[in-house]
């Protein structure tokens, strides 16, 4: 590891932790930089994880004041987040580097479609507002849903916000305002829960971890600032594709 090295992560980062400020996908940005750095792909991934888990302060900050309305609700799925969150750590740390390795591409592109359907969730979420899923059945299906997503999300993470708030509405009828408030909590929990799991494995390379926490704190300060001013539509389709080139390169090489 040079300085040249730790220089590139943290840009890269900074721009990870601007961009989840703005659109999300963070993630799409430095995991394949660290790879692309010397890595192994596990070694990335988790330290990848606990590199951005300072980025998810930020947002959830912005919204402190909403959380006094949601806490029981997410008393009440905060288990289920922390339990997938662990699991999907464990999942990853058992996976060797060759498996995880094949299929590391196919991941990649599925934060990238994650990515993509953000919009067209929302809208969805929007327009069934009103409808109730208020029933013990959709509920108990839902929750399975959302286990398994903070499985995915302790597992790899790209994107795990994008199903979550679609589990959400399945879950509550309110408003996507009151949701995305579930959402940040839902998806910090996700990741602090892997973080905490990951710490005490032996694969987070500490130097880079350390060099890109500041970079994902940078870069989310920034992203805060200039949020209002920038067009996330424009600024996802950028992380979109380049997400998409980072695993063809992967597939070719």
């Amino acid at each position: 590891m040079s300085l040249l090295h730790l220089i590139i992560a943290l840009i890269a980062t900074i721009a990870a932790g601007f961009i989840n400020a703005v659109a999300g996908g963070g993630t799409l940005i430095t995991f394949p930089v660290l790879i692309a750095l010397g890595l192994p792909p596990v070694s990335a991934n988790v330290t990848n994880t606990i590199a951005l888990c300072p980025g998810y302060f930020g947002g959830i900050f912005a919204q402190r004041k909403d959380f006094s309305s949601q806490k029981k609700r997410l008393i009440a799925i905060l288990p289920l987040s922390i339990i997938g969150g662990i699991a999907g750590g464990l999942i990853l740390l058992n996976t060797g580097e060759k498996a995880f390795n094949g299929i590391v591409p196919y991941l990649i592109f599925l934060a990238c479609f994650l990515l993509a359907i953000q919009v067209p969730v929302k809208k969805w979420m929007q327009s069934n507002s009103g409808h109730r899923h208020s029933t013990m059945i959709k509920r108990l299906g839902a929750g399975l849903l959302l286990l398994l997503a903070s499985v995915y999300g302790g597992y790899f993470g790209a994107g795990v916000s994008v199903i979550v708030i679609a589990i959400l509405g399945l879950i509550y009828d309110d408003s996507l305002t009151s949701l995305n408030v579930l959402k940040q909590a839902i998806s910090f929990s996700i990741n602090v829960s892997a973080a905490i799991y990951f710490a005490f494995s032996g694969k987070v390379d500490w130097t880079f971890a350390g060099v890109m926490m500041a970079g994902a704190i940078i870069g989310g300060l920034i992203g805060g600032r200039f949020a209002s001013s920038i067009k996330p539509g424009v600024l996802r389709w950028i992380v979109i594709i380049v997400g998409c080139t980072a695993a063809v390169l992967y597939l070719l090489k």
